[in-house]
């Protein structure tokens, strides 16, 4: 079932990307430094306005090689198009049943922005696979992952920020799911960007192993 092939890849490397991307050469510079660094989970926003295109146009150069899909999804008509560009799962920064619906009936994974217990509880009701501590995780850090797990240790935590070259044992111990990861991943030469692959990969492979 793709879905469940579609989180248990997210689950497994543990580290995905935040791409906000206005050309296609640039995501291809930064497709490749990521690669480079054996992260191959993307996410594309859609702040900005030819997103799907990326996703598409990614798609079908790399195929397989990456797992990709749309973030900043707000809206149910936003998530249909990202699906039909080959969004592979749908995050957002806030819930939105409508956007639920929509990924339920494509049955492609939607990881909606949550901050409260309340929010969460929601959204897992709804039928939503991951939760994105946000905007908690930049501002709170890795002790977020572990203060939404101690009552609810079985839900599944993609945080969105507050990662660094430093820090990254200290999220996974505290239980996150995977991490998403900004600047580190999107700014900077393509060289840059995969020597800070390189070295958050390395840190997730000795966690784990």
């Amino acid at each position: 079932m793709k879905k469940l092939r579609v989180l248990s890849r997210i689950e497994k490397e543990k580290l995905m990307a935040i791409i906000r991307v206005e050309t296609i050469d640039r995501a291809k510079e930064i497709v490749d430094g990521c690669l480079a660094g054996k992260i191959s989970c993307l996410e594309i926003s859609y702040t900005n306005d030819n997103a799907g295109e990326i996703i598409e146009q990614l798609k079908t150069i790399y195929a397989d090689q990456i797992l990709i899909g749309a973030g900043t999804v707000l809206d149910s008509e936003t998530a249909r198009l990202a699906i039909l560009n080959g969004a592979e799962f749908i995050i957002a920064p806030n819930f939105q049943l409508s956007v639920a619906k929509v990924c339920h009936r494509y049955q492609v994974p939607y990881m909606p922005g949550c901050t409260s217990m309340t929010e969460i509880i929601t959204a897992l009701e709804a039928g939503s696979d991951m939760i994105k501590a946000f905007p908690t995780s930049s501002i709170v850090g890795p002790k977020i992952i572990s203060t939404i797990k101690t009552p609810m240790p079985h839900v599944p935590v993609l945080s969105s920020g507050g990662v660094t070259l430093d820090n990254v044992t200290n999220w996974l111990q505290a239980g996150v799911d995977c991490m998403g990861v900004g600047t580190l991943l999107s700014k900077g030469s393509q060289a840059e960007i995969a020597e800070h692959a390189q070295t958050l990969r390395k840190q997730v492979d000795a966690f784990m192993n």
